[in-house]
């Protein structure tokens, strides 16, 4: 588990920096959580019935009732451009569609940008449904939605 947090850390920016108890809570809440053996690699999602003290959680949980909220992807540049993020997320809309989940849905940094992640969504059939200004994060996020039906 310290190499998932280690590579969440090392993307803090992106995703947001945790702490061992932190981490620890994150993953225990987390409705779905997959990695690879080796720590390369890591998706965290919520579905919409979960309870999640997240601003972009809420802002989704406002607009749709019945979802996978993807909080974090992150994959280690040992196993970049192998498609492991696909396979995670083709793992989590397998199990969504599965649960009768009429969606995807997360959020990217506008704010500071993140244009691969951007592109990586786009080519997955998610679409900008909204966007928001993170108070006292410095942050504004765009929020994305892939329906599944």
């Amino acid at each position: 588990m310290e190499a998932l947090r280690l590579l969440n850390n090392q993307h803090a920016e992106e995703l947001s920096f945790k702490t061992v108890p932190a981490f620890v809570e994150l993953l225990q809440a987390a409705s779905h959580v997959r990695a690879l053996p080796d720590g390369g690699a890591l998706l965290v999602a919520f579905d919409d019935e979960a309870t999640y003290d997240n601003p972009n959680f809420r802002w989704l949980k406002a607009r749709y009732d019945s979802f996978y909220y993807i909080d974090r992807v992150v994959v280690g540049s040992a196993h970049r451009g192998r498609g492991v993020a696909r396979l995670l997320y083709e793992h989590l809309q397998r199990r969504a569609v599965l649960e009768n989940r009429l969606r995807l849905v997360c959020e990217i940094n506008s704010t500071p940008p993140n244009p691969a992640s951007d592109e990586f969504h786009q080519r997955l059939g998610f679409e900008v449904v909204g966007s928001q200004k993170l108070v006292g994060q410095g942050k504004t996020v765009r929020y994305w939605a892939k329906e599944l039906v």
